[in-house]
Formats: C-alpha cells, sequence, structure tokens
C-alpha cells in the first residue's frame, strides 16, 4: 500500500517497525541486554509508542528474536533513528563479536486486520445455565 492509496478517512496511521534477528543461543542473552538499552532510549524520542522483543521458544527457531515498534508516523520513525546516540549503539551491537547478529529491518503498514470473535449470546447463555445446575 502506498501513501497515495491509503483510505482518505485515516489520519497519519500508525507505522509499525519489524526487525528480525538471526542470533545464536549463546548471544541472545548479551543481545537481549543491548536491545534493551537501545530501545528504553528510542523510548524517550518524539512519536514513539511502543516496542517489544519477542524470544523463539525453540533454539531451532531461525529467527530467535522479532522486534515490533510502533511509531506515530514514518516522520518520526526517521528522526529517532537519525539520532547519532542510537547510530552509535547500533552500530556497536552490529560490530560485537560477542552477539553476531544478522539484522533485517524494515516499516510496514497493516494490510489485513482481523479483531477477535464475539462470543455468540446462545453459547454464552447455554453456559450460564450449565453453571447453574
Amino acid at each position: 500500500m502506498t501513501a497515495d492509496s491509503r483510505p482518505v478517512n485515516v489520519p497519519n496511521p500508525v507505522v509499525t517497525f519489524i526487525n528480525i534477528f538471526e542470533v545464536s543461543a549463546e548471544h541472545l542473552d548479551a543481545f537481549t541486554a543491548q536491545w534493551e538499552q537501545r530501545a528504553a532510549l528510542m523510548s524517550t524520542k518524539s512519536g514513539f509508542i511502543d516496542s517489544r522483543l519477542h524470544r523463539a521458544r525453540s533454539t531451532e527457531t531461525r529467527f530467535q528474536l522479532v522486534n515490533v515498534s510502533h511509531w506515530e508516523s514514518r516522520e518520526a520513525w526517521e528522526a529517532a533513528t537519525a539520532d547519532p546516540e542510537f547510530g552509535r549503539r547500533t552500530r556497536a551491537a552490529q560490530d560485537d563479536p560477542q552477539t553476531q547478529i544478522t539484522s533485517n529491518p524494515g516499516l510496514y503498514d497493516v494490510a489485513v486486520e482481523f479483531p477477535a470473535a464475539a462470543a455468540e449470546p446462545e453459547a454464552a447463555h447455554g453456559n450460564q445455565e450449565l453453571q447453574g445446575q
């Protein structure tokens, strides 16, 4: 979806930044600690909404860590990532032989969204009757 194809009634949609990391199991804890420091810095930037670092449950999973962050706009994300201190910390993590990572970053817009399905009233009513017995 391009900026020109967004619905007119959606003013400044939230931008999602996703970065998936290939990290060996022995480097996960060190990289996670460094990531947390960088995320703390980014959380102070204008336009930051939230960020979560997801860790794979299996060490056999190719991408051990997945970062999902939300920003008020692409411009806010660009301004935050242009911060020299953030750049220094990012380069240090990439160059650190103790963390050996491969990063795959990108900005995304929601293409399809499904909310949770609402419980059917009849099923909920039936459960109440069963509980009363």
